[in-house]
């Protein structure tokens, strides 16, 4: 199977929290996505894995996406070794993106933080020959980066999502065990709270009004960004 984006999240909620109005919208513009999560969050004070699954499930049929896979590392402890290498670039040879979207460093949650780097440098080896996984060779040509909770420096740039922000609002309120349910008889976490919930609008709000829009998406890249024209 070949997409042209593949988002990678370290956690089966990452990916909605940080793009998931980007993917929304690249899938109503024809766009095939599919989404990697690394753990199944089984560390998590809230939910199970069985239930994560399900909750990722959901949020990726409200998106559209077209695929979606887990890898299986150990939640709180990915770390950019060979061993963990070897286990992502099987995925990006299936997938074959041409663009890949993954988590941003410096981040408050050490898997975000890890998985930077770990995606960077298994795409990067995804493309050699001689690293047999008896699949063909694949290296996503551009690399972009999110934070799933907030922003730690000025991003590259902004992505418009305003008539795609109900939909990441829904995808992102299908992982009902993670966020704020005021009926819930489950421990408070920091991303449970009333005030994170509310946090998400606001974020995607301020990014949005710096580019005179309603609502917005945050990214990252390494280096400059090409573009054909200026921007309108």
């Amino acid at each position: 199977m070949s997409v042209d984006v593949l988002a990678i999240g370290a956690h089966p909620d990452d990916v909605e929290l940080g793009v998931g109005g980007l993917l929304h919208k690249l899938v109503s513009r024809g766009k095939s996505v599919a989404v990697l999560d690394l753990t199944q969050g089984e560390l998590g004070t809230r939910g199970t894995p069985e239930q994560r699954l399900r909750e990722a499930q959901e949020a990726s049929r409200l998106l559209g996406i077209a695929a979606r896979d887990n890898a299986g590392l150990p939640d709180g402890a990915i770390a950019n070794t060979a061993e963990q290498q070897r286990r992502l670039i099987p995925f990006i040879r299936e997938y074959r993106p041409q663009v890949i979207l993954a988590p941003m460093s410096v981040d408050r949650h050490p898997d975000h933080h890890a998985a930077h780097r770990l995606v960077l440098d298994a795409n990067y080896l995804a493309g050699l020959e001689r690293i047999d996984t008896g699949q063909a060779r694949h290296r996503a040509t551009h690399l972009y980066y999110y934070h799933p909770y907030a922003e730690s420096a000025m991003p590259t740039f902004i992505v418009d999502i305003s008539e795609h922000f109900e939909a990441k609002m829904a995808a992102v309120r299908a992982h009902e065990s993670q966020f704020y349910n005021p009926n819930g008889t489950e421990p408070e976490t920091y991303i449970s709270s009333k005030a994170f919930w509310e946090s998400i609008e606001k974020r995607a709000a301020y990014w949005g009004s710096r580019i005179n829009a309603a609502y917005g998406e945050a990214l990252y890249a390494d280096g400059p960004v090409r573009l054909d024209l200026l921007p309108e």
